[in-house]
């Protein structure tokens, strides 16, 4: 390690460890011992991780590194297993130091998800233990660890047994860690990846073309298939595919032009601004599919918006505009009474939803023409609402997010609508589309069984 390097981590460990200059103080609080236990047990992990990476040990001559330091090799003298792996019993919990991560596990939450036969059905992949059966004061008896293995003896004898990877992975501190890969993009950072479309011989008849679809799918949240017959029997094979068809009051496959049959803007010649699909569902469709089997005019551009770039930018130049968004339900609403057509849809959700353990978006329901009347929350925040919706409306509408592609006959795409917003120009002449709805979970399901992470 270069002498830079080394005295970058002297300085980090002195401005770490003494955080004020060395004059905290440790009082006998319960509450700054807790905050210097965690803190000490933090640094052992990130101690260890230096330790491999070649730095001098020189460094901890330092006095006051020197005391710190000292505190935290007693604290784990009682309690080290593997190099790499440090843990602590507590009165309600277990605190495990692996990989550069603090994890902390209820007891309960230990001897729930045991994996022992007795317990979980691993033929099945379900759990066998009654959960009601386990005594909310459970403690285990003995705790004990080798190089990959946590060991917890109960006090009825019973053993379990977690792999600390498995436990990283499946701890609450992992998942905070943990985000569905994405590539977030505009109009250009999409044209510089090239992404190329997928063949449909290939997308039908092989797993190879069916990944590399389902991976553009994931990534940026469209996909487009090349070469298809443009009949609506060909789309729907191909949509068949990989997922269930998603019935719905619009039928399981639709088939529209601008004849108005339907009470919709879509069954119309008019321009249609960014949006959402079915945001008047309880659970928005997930994926929609477009396939222009025929237009015989000029315009009918479709627009595509990524819907978590904007997000995004929201979240880094207005982060209480984004957290706003993210927690004022809205209802939305659709009304038809249009020949035989008959329906009264609502559905409620705020325009930006998110996992409440590692704030992940994973849902943005926007659509300014099925937006019913706000009526669940007070005024004042009505007005912060309408402020903060402003602010994500404009980033939705830069230019430079604006995606324009012209639908063919032959070319399908695939839309992640929980993610992307569609809309298109007008246009003129005959124009002729096809499409469905699919089901989300079954989409990503085939995606797993071909090995991607989704």
């Amino acid at each position: 390690m270069t002498s830079e390097v080394s005295s970058n981590w002297k300085v980090w460990g002195l401005k770490f460890i003494c955080g004020d200059g060395g004059k905290s103080q440790m009082t006998g609080d319960q509450a700054n011992r807790e905050m210097w236990y965690h803190r000490l047990s933090q640094i052992y992990c990130n101690i260890q991780h230096q330790l491999k990476g070649g730095v001098r040990r020189q460094t901890f001559q330092y006095p006051c590194f020197q005391n710190r330091f000292q505190a935290a090799l007693r604290w784990q003298h009682t309690a080290l297993g593997p190099q790499n792996c440090a843990w602590q019993q507590h009165e309600d919990h277990l605190e495990i130091c692996y990989s550069g991560t603090v994890m902390r596990f209820d007891y309960v939450w230990l001897r729930d998800h045991c994996r022992s036969a007795s317990c979980y059905n691993s033929k099945t992949n379900q759990r066998s233990l009654d959960t009601a059966s386990v005594d909310l004061g459970i403690k285990p008896q003995t705790i004990r660890l080798n190089e990959a293995m946590l060991f917890l003896t109960w006090p009825d004898g019973h053993v379990t047994r977690y792999s600390l990877e498995w436990l990283l992975k499946n701890s609450y501190e992992g998942q905070k860690q943990a985000a569905q890969p994405k590539i977030l993009w505009n109009a250009e950072i999409y044209r510089q990846a090239q992404v190329m479309p997928v063949d449909f011989q290939s997308f039908l008849e092989t797993k190879d073309g069916l990944k590399e679809f389902l991976q553009n799918f994931l990534l940026y949240g469209i996909a487009f298939v090349d070469n298809v017959p443009p009949t609506r029997e060909d789309t729907e094979k191909l949509a068949g595919r990989i997922s269930l068809i998603r019935e719905t009051i619009y039928g399981r496959m639709w088939y529209f032009t601008s004849d108005f049959s339907r009470g919709d803007t879509a069954y119309t010649k008019l321009a249609l601004d960014r949006h959402t699909d079915t945001t008047y569902f309880q659970e928005p469709c997930g994926i929609q599919v477009f396939h222009c089997l025929k237009h015989e005019g000029t315009g009918g551009r479709t627009l595509l918006v990524d819907g978590f770039y904007a997000a995004e930018r929201v979240l880094e130049r207005a982060p209480a505009d984004f957290d706003l968004l993210s927690k004022v339900p809205l209802k939305h609403e659709y009304i038809e009474n249009v020949g035989e057509c008959h329906n009264h849809m609502i559905g409620v959700g705020p325009v930006l939803n998110i996992y409440p353990w590692n704030k992940e978006l994973y849902l943005i329901r926007y659509n300014n023409y099925d937006r019913a009347v706000i009526n669940t929350v007070p005024y004042d925040v009505v007005h912060r609402w309408y402020a903060a919706h402003r602010t994500l409306t404009t980033e939705l509408r830069r230019p430079e997010n604006e995606l324009w592609i012209k639908l063919k006959p032959g070319k399908a795409l695939f839309i992640d609508n929980w993610r992307v917003l569609h809309g298109r120009e007008s246009f003129t002449g005959y124009r002729q589309l096809c499409g469905c709805y699919l089901t989300r979970d079954d989409v990503l399901n085939t995606a797993r069984l071909l090995g991607l992470q989704a």
